[in-house]
């Protein structure tokens, strides 16, 4: 572009701006607009800019009360008006001389709405909940008010925030489909028990990691993320020079040089001698296996026999899920690569790369942080020709780590991106710090499994954060407990999204939270559970009971103590007035036990009034017990109005993910 149309497009937008800026004197924040719902029984904040110096006033419709204010010299103002009980509509007018009216505003209870995917999941796009469709029909509720907000980062805390369709939109058909379905089904369930209308802020970002959710100054309190916070602020001042994509490119080439396996570009192991190497039963995440809190490269070997008459003809290699990347060798040659930890892996092997005998599968697995290995399901381990002919590849793999990154840096955080310590605390929860709320619903955890014995100071710390921040004292802050998801367990195994739950659970001790348990409602392949309705009718009731005075159940059975009787464990539980039960009428599922090897094996528990024992023929002379404690726990524990029971475990410990940063 030359010089003189630059120079033009500048001077047009300026004016363009210059205009807007003329015509509308008074300025608000995008949580201000037609069709909102302010906070009842309070005083509600108003605020925003105009010319300095200026007398603002303000008028509403449900008092003859007069507002008014100066602008400072920066044409900053704020207005506190009283506001009454719910109802609506109403109108909010504000003078500078020149006339904002606001229209169809409602008197009634703001939620904040906020975490990852599982909250930002729409009823429709890529979520499509169970029965999306007819949800969407039927979603006319013009007392539900919706106000969504974009993804946006900052390194410094911002003002306002970036909303879409203009701001706040009744609930209806046309501006469901694309909202939290989550945040939806929870209003839903609040609107119909109490006729008060809601106001939805909905404010996530699916993946995100719940530091990027929290405040430089309570992050600081964290040693874990004092330098991140220190290098966001240092970044917001001095930007650097060199790409996301050149630190990411310069950091791979640094963990390929520090790889044992593949050294001065040669692929060591791909064929190598593993008489040397450990034994690991596949498939299997290494974290449950033999390699606790590990983060790198690890080289994978199996030696196969395909007999003499096999076809060789249309071979296709499976490996399942892989997490999260992988190079695949068989006898020394690449055969494929694929990056993402979700996806199942096919390669089509040669014909003539195969012999009759002995042949070496070789993988190169990758993992930069969780969970990490060939982790699929038994039946996606295998090889096949087009006869139809299957070699199993389960059972023992030889292993060696070719590179563990606790011995080089850190990988880099993208430059942009939202998994950076405190980012959308500033640009997607800070603008709303002034708008008074009801409290908040939170969705969140799956990103922060790996380290969920540091996610047991981080989220309380989180919650106390946001709470001090909106200055309303311990605001109504209701969570959801991640779900069952993965691979079902044959045996009893660590699992660092147990300790997350376990984390979860424990933040239970702050006041005025609560916790919606949905352990029986997972989907094993699918990290969004399309059942939604129930995840916001859960959530609904804790608010039902808790902030609304309302009788109703709200959680199911919680663990509170354990008796050691000769061969069997005794547990009691809190919140069994309702009653215990076996979900579908079946045997109770999902419990474990153990002796003092820690070693548990699944056992046999039996409901005794409002007690359950527990024993097994296999244990002795038992120690703990563990219920429901894996990635995707067979467990039915439920009161009788069918809530599930929280997993626990009795013993303390220690998990997997202790320790990890």
């Amino acid at each position: 572009m030359s010089n003189y149309r630059l120079k033009s497009v500048i001077l047009i937008a300026f004016l363009v701006f210059s205009s807007q800026f003329i015509q509308a004197k008074i300025l608000l924040p995008s949580v201000f607009s037609d069709n909102m719902v302010l906070q009842q029984k309070t005083n509600a904040a108003i605020w925003g800019k105009a010319t300095a110096g200026k007398a603002v006033k303000i008028n509403v419709s449900w008092n003859k009360v007069n507002y008014g204010t100066i602008t400072d010299a920066n044409g900053n103002w704020k207005i506190k008006v009283a506001t009454p009980a719910y109802g609506g509509p109403y109108t909010i007018t504000i003078s500078d001389g020149e006339l904002l009216v606001l229209n169809n505003v409602l008197i009634g209870d703001v939620w904040i709405c906020s975490g990852q995917s599982n909250m930002e999941m729409p009823l429709a796009g890529w979520g499509k909940i169970l029965n999306y469709e007819k949800e969407i029909a039927d979603a006319k509720y013009p007392n539900i008010r919706l106000l969504q907000a974009e993804h946006i980062t900052s390194n410094v805390p911002l003002t306002d925030a970036k909303v879409a369709n203009n701001g706040w939109q009744e609930c209806s058909p046309k501006y469901i489909a694309e909202f939290s379905s989550t945040a939806y089904f929870f209003a839903r369930e609040v609107y119909e028990k109490t006729k008060i209308p809601i106001g939805l802020i909905h404010t996530s970002w699916g993946g995100t990691i719940a530091e990027a959710w929290t405040s430089a100054e309570s992050l600081k309190k964290m040693t874990d993320f004092s330098a991140a916070v220190d290098k966001i602020k240092a970044e917001a001042t001095n930007p650097s020079t060199v790409s996301y994509e050149e630190k990411l490119q310069n950091w791979i080439k640094i963990t390929t040089d520090k790889d044992s396996g593949y050294q001065a570009g040669q692929l060591k192991w791909a064929a190598a001698e593993t008489t040397n190497w450990k034994n690991m039963n596949l498939p299997t995440l290494w974290e449950d296996a033999a390699l606790k809190n590990f983060d790198g490269i690890v080289w994978f070997s199996k030696t196969i026999t395909i007999p003499q008459n096999w076809k060789t003809s249309g071979i296709k290699l499976s490996l399942g899920a892989i997490d999260d990347n992988d190079i695949t060798f068989v006898n020394g040659v690449k055969v494929g690569e694929t990056a993402g930890w979700n996806l199942a892996r096919t390669y089509t092997i040669p014909a003539d790369l195969l012999k009759p005998g002995e042949n070496i599968i070789t993988v190169r697995v990758f993992d930069s942080s969780g969970g990490g290995g060939i982790y699929g399901e038994a039946k996606e381990l295998n090889l096949t020709n087009n006869a139809g002919d299957k070699i199993s590849l389960t059972g023992d793999w030889k292993y060696k780590v070719g590179l563990d990154f606790k011995n080089i840096e850190a990988k880099p955080y993208e430059d942009n991106g939202p998994n950076r310590p405190t980012v959308l605390y500033n640009a997607m929860l800070h603008p709303y710090l002034q708008f008074s709320i009801k409290g908040a619903i939170w969705y969140q955890g799956e990103s922060n499994a790996d380290r969920a014995y540091q996610y047991r100071d981080l989220f309380p710390i989180m919650i106390k954060d946001w709470r001090q921040k909106w200055g309303q004292g311990d605001f109504p802050f209701y969570f959801v407990q991640l779900a069952n998801f993965m691979q079902v367990d044959n045996i009893p195994v660590e699992s660092a999204w147990a300790e997350l739950r376990e984390a979860q659970q424990k933040t239970l001790a702050l006041p005025n939270t609560g916790m919606a348990t949905i352990i029986d409602i997972g989907e094993a392949k699918d990290i969004h559970p399309k059942n939604k309705q129930e995840v916001g009718r859960r959530l609904g009731l804790i608010a039902l009971a808790k902030t609304y005075g309302q009788k109703n159940n709200y959680s199911g059975p919680v663990y509170q103590s354990s008796k050691t009787e000769g061969k069997q464990i005794r547990l009691s539980f809190l919140n069994t007035q309702n009653g215990l039960k076996a979900g579908g009428d079946k045997e109770l599922t999902g419990f474990a036990i153990a002796g003092a090897d820690k070693k548990f094996y699944w056992a046999k528990a039996i409901i005794q009034g409002n007690q359950v024992v527990v024993s097994s023929s296999l244990v002795a002379n038992p120690v703990a017990v563990r219920y429901a404690w894996g990635n995707n726990p067979i467990s039915n524990l439920v009161s009788n109005d069918g809530l599930p029971a929280s997993p626990f475990r009795t013993d303390t410990w220690q998990g997997i993910t202790f320790g990890k940063k």
